[in-house]
């Protein structure tokens, strides 16, 4: 997919680097990408994160560029974390809010179970 979006009052354009169609031996594969994020809130007096939520969020493929990013103020895309003044690397953030209203499907927000998840350490 495209990157379009607007950062400091200019437009971006950038390519993203996964291709829309993956090329294997045994065929060609539309690339998917998954995105899970976990919530945690931390319960200090006990001394545990606790999952709170899972989020789960379904990324469009390349070949819906016109439904998902047609334009640079048409996005799903918020500034990323790179600092260009220091020559980082271009990096952008998905906004879950923003593919929700075009798709709600592709973000599932999962609240946990009044259980306590912890990690097995």
């Amino acid at each position: 997919m495209i990157i379009r979006q607007i950062r400091a009052g200019v437009e971006i354009n950038e390519r993203g680097l996964l291709p829309s169609i993956f090329p294997d031996e045994g065929g060609d594969y539309i690339t998917t990408t998954i995105f899970v994020k976990y919530h945690y809130r931390i319960d200090e007096a006990a001394s545990k994160n606790i999952l709170d939520l899972i989020t789960i969020v379904a990324l469009p493929n390349g070949m819906l560029q016109e439904k998902y990013n047609p334009t640079t103020e048409d996005t799903i895309w918020v500034a990323g974390p790179n600092a260009p003044t220091r020559g980082e690397e271009f990096r952008t953030r998905l906004s879950f809010s923003r593919l929700q209203a075009k798709a709600r499907w592709r973000v599932q927000k999962i609240e946990m179970a009044p259980e306590i998840f912890q990690w097995d350490s």
